[in-house]
């Protein structure tokens, strides 16, 4: 397992990362994992690309990492998937400077209606809604991180639990899901049970909590954990972006599936990445 570093505030701090190339696009027959740092994704499986909440420039506040490739470097995307309106997971830079290599966006409900009114295409869709990409089968799973109700800047609208979700990606290769910045739900624990978890980690009531993503992972034994939304913001008083993967070493059934990699780093669904 990999030793977690920390900086001089005592945040523990992503690996090194890894400059993405355009061998990340190339197409062939794997399907192939990268952490873009903070709650980013990209999949890349069997010649379909896809990013989830990529965030590759203008978030608000300093960063503890490179962003392993800037948006002009994006070759193609079959489509963007966008978990929610919080802006380190919907950047609206990000979405216009891909625009002409992204063929298609999708979101939930509200941040679908933002993203159509602010000139990005985008497919609205519900939770549990199906979407068919090529070889790959994405479905919307339940989320909830509907904090803005408790903040009186937010309140000019009220939030549906239904504006968050999830992502459950069926590829040719294994299932990946990513449960998305949201609180432990009871549906959460009846999922089938998935090769790869894209695992927020956060101690933070809004999140998943400690607790709860130490559930989650046992519920799962079989599942690798890719850490996510940790190691990437600096903002030591933060407990969203302060999670640390060492938390979970000795509390999680088969520890040796956690897995931290750097931003950019490719993770091959199948194969041993112990």
């Amino acid at each position: 397992m990999r030793k977690i570093l920390k900086n001089e505030k005592g945040q523990a701090v992503a690996p090194k990362s890894i400059p993405m190339s355009a061998d990340a696009f190339h197409q062939d027959q794997q399907t192939r994992i990268y952490w873009l740092g903070g709650a980013g994704i990209m999949i890349h499986s069997h010649g379909t690309d896809i990013m989830i909440d990529p965030v590759l420039e203008g978030f608000d506040l300093p960063l503890l990492y490179e962003v392993p490739i800037q948006s002009k470097d994006v070759k193609k995307l079959d489509g963007v998937f966008i978990t929610h309106i919080d802006n380190d997971h919907f950047s609206r830079l990000t979405c216009q400077h891909v625009s002409d290599v992204c063929q298609h966006y999708y979101a939930p409900n509200y941040v679908a209606d933002v993203m159509n009114e602010e000139g990005y295409p985008t497919m609205k869709q519900d939770i549990y809604d199906k979407i068919q990409l090529h070889d790959m089968t994405v479905q919307l799973t339940p989320a909830k991180h509907n904090w803005q109700n408790g903040s009186k800047k937010w309140q000019y609208r009220y939030w549906e639990e239904k504006d968050y979700c999830g992502y459950w990606f069926n590829t040719p290769d294994g299932d990946i899901w990513l449960p998305g910045d949201s609180q432990l739900l009871e549906e959460h624990l009846h999922m089938p049970q998935p090769d790869v978890i894209l695992f927020d980690l956060a101690d933070n009531e809004w999140h998943i909590t400690l607790d709860g993503a130490i559930k989650l992972a046992n519920t799962y034994p079989e599942a690798d954990l890719i850490c996510i939304h940790w190691g990437s913001v600096d903002a030591p008083d933060m407990t969203p972006f302060n999670g640390n993967p060492e938390d979970l070493y000795q509390k999680v059934v088969n520890p040796e599936r956690i897995q931290v990699l750097a931003p950019g780093e490719a993770y091959v669904l199948g194969q041993n990445n112990g």
